[in-house]
């Protein structure tokens, strides 16, 4: 659920390191010597795009520079390119730089990598409250100093820290989460979850803290959720419930794990996101760890998954588009320039752009700030404010998986790189969905966060559809040959027996537990 990973007035601070100003005004001193005419490139005609263009347009940022205050090896940088300041344009961008910049995430296969991301709720074990912003920042500040993180500053409010390409952030009402590095394979994966997970534990056990692995907040109601000293959330808390009446909830109560994964041309892109979409019911099915809310079962297998369905239909959802014949990079361009904006920063400070068009953006006639015209910073943040079921960056992201307990956070990498890095099995999704309808997608995907594999789907249910998936995520990781198939032993089980994480929690729930939803921090404690 990273809401806006890129945007903010956010600076890195290296453990032992005070800082008193952003990075950015060193990165404008040293741009200042650079011949800027050298950053930015005619643009191609797009008749013939290819994704190994070398006319990306370029940006220079503390990232790109690596600037800083150095302390031995270290080096403090800015945690994204979160400002307009920190960008050079010789021009202004047009709606070839923005597909270009979609396109410019190809890669040859050699080089696809695996990023797994994931969310879990703090909650003090005494009482089973959410953690508060100061116990937090204890929290961070305890892993920066023990296991020598940079802080990542918004003011003088630690939001977050960052470790070479690994990061961990707040979400609106402090869900933890860590973004992981891109890695080659789900060993990597595994072990980056265990060492993350084990940092965690090191500093929350002394604090009596600990951390749930669940897709919704199972006692406590959005008043108890305390916000996250981001100044982008008062901006969003706003708008969210004037264009859907569980936004909120997915901003303070959700947790979720998700893959990213790479494509090596635009062809690729097309055939794993198509794949990524019909096959996300199955995933939100098998991964379904969400039916309790306020203190009681709400109904719903995956709670988490149907809030998506009335967050803001604008910016979610199943994209039927991506199945037409014309889709490509283009047409994704297309659609995020009509999706609704949030805001953009400036003058350090967040200026409210919601409801407004990134399109009217690049033409410079954006109502809340005339005559401004966009950087590729301020593309890259807002494809971030899109969040439908599959996502597409530089990367495609899986979207459709409730948090849980560790096993899961293994799980679902494994499943979706069984599916997608491997050729014969990615063709045989496609051959086996090419009929499926939009209407049989849509289907799938409002009812599934109810009823799960139980889901009635053509002759059958969806579970005997899932048996077929998971057999092709196997055949996948075998032809890998990292010896990657046990990290799937989580999904054989629930596709065996039918029954969703969920149901086995809502079977404590009525029986073990005397229905009461307490247990379920120690049962899902990591």
């Amino acid at each position: 659920m990273t809401l806006l990973a890129q945007a903010g007035p956010s600076y890195c601070i290296p453990t032992g390191i005070s800082c008193c100003k952003t990075a950015q005004n060193v990165v404008i001193a040293m741009a200042s010597s650079i011949d800027a005419s050298k950053l930015k490139e005619t643009p191609p005609r797009f008749s013939s795009l290819s994704c190994n263009s070398s006319k990306t347009p370029q940006i220079l940022s503390s990232e790109s520079l690596s600037v800083g205050v150095k302390r031995g090896h270290r080096v403090a940088v800015a945690a994204s390119p979160p400002t307009e300041e920190a960008v050079i344009a010789t021009e202004p961008l047009t709606k070839e730089d923005l597909i270009r910049y979609l396109a410019s995430g190809c890669k040859p296969k050699e080089n696809w990598r695996i990023g797994t991301e994931h969310e879990k709720f703090g909650f003090e074990i005494g009482t089973l409250r959410p953690m508060k912003y100061e116990q937090i920042a204890e929290l961070l500040h305890g892993i920066a100093e023990r296991f020598d993180w940079d802080r990542i500053m918004e003011g003088d409010n630690i939001i977050g820290l960052k470790q070479g390409k690994q990061s961990i952030s707040l979400e609106p009402g402090g869900q933890f989460e860590l973004s992981g590095a891109p890695v080659e394979t789900l060993h990597q994966t595994c072990a980056e979850v265990n060492s993350h997970l084990y940092q965690v534990k090191a500093v929350t056990e002394e604090m009596g803290t600990g951390f749930l692995g669940i897709g919704f907040q199972p006692k406590w109601g959005l008043k108890d959720i305390p916000v996250m000293p981001k100044g982008r959330y008062d901006i969003m808390r706003n708008y969210m419930p004037k264009v859907g009446s569980l936004g909120l909830d997915m901003m303070f109560r959700t947790c979720t794990v998700q893959v990213n994964l790479d494509f090596i041309s635009e062809a690729d892109m097309i055939r794993k996101f198509r794949a990524g979409l019909a096959l996300q019911p199955i995933a939100t099915a098998l991964f379904a760890n969400s039916p309790f809310s306020d203190g009681k079962p709400n109904g719903y297998l995956s709670l988490r998954s149907h809030i998506w369905t009335d967050t803001d239909n604008n910016r979610a959802g199943m994209l039927p588009f991506v199945f037409y014949d014309t889709f490509g990079f283009e047409q994704y361009v297309d659609y995020a320039l009509d999706v609704p904006m949030y805001f953009i920063y400036r003058e350090n400070k967040y200026i409210d752009c919601t409801g407004m068009s990134f399109r009217d953006f690049l033409a410079g006639k954006l109502p809340c700030i005339p005559g401004e015209l966009p950087t590729l910073n301020d593309w890259e943040n807002h494809l971030t404010t899109i969040f439908p079921e599959v996502r597409l960056k530089r990367y495609i992201e899986m979207r459709g998986a409730d948090g849980g307990p560790w096993r899961s956070l293994c799980a679902l990498p494994a499943f979706w790189v069984g599916l997608l890095y491997d050729e014969d099995s990615l063709q045989s999704v496609l051959d086996m969905t090419a009929d499926w309808t939009s209407e049989e997608r849509q289907m799938l995907r409002n009812k599934v966060p109810k009823t799960g594999l139980r889901t009635p789907f053509r002759h059958g249910l969806l579970r005997h559809v899932a048996e077929e998936v998971l057999k092709l995520a196997k055949d996948g990781l075998e032809r890998r040959g990292f010896k990657e198939v046990g990290f799937l032993n989580a999904v054989s089980d629930v596709v065996s027996t039918g029954v969703t994480p969920a149901e086995k929690l809502l079977e404590l729930y009525h029986g073990k537990w005397g229905r009461s939803i307490d247990p379920v921090f120690e049962e899902l404690l990591y």
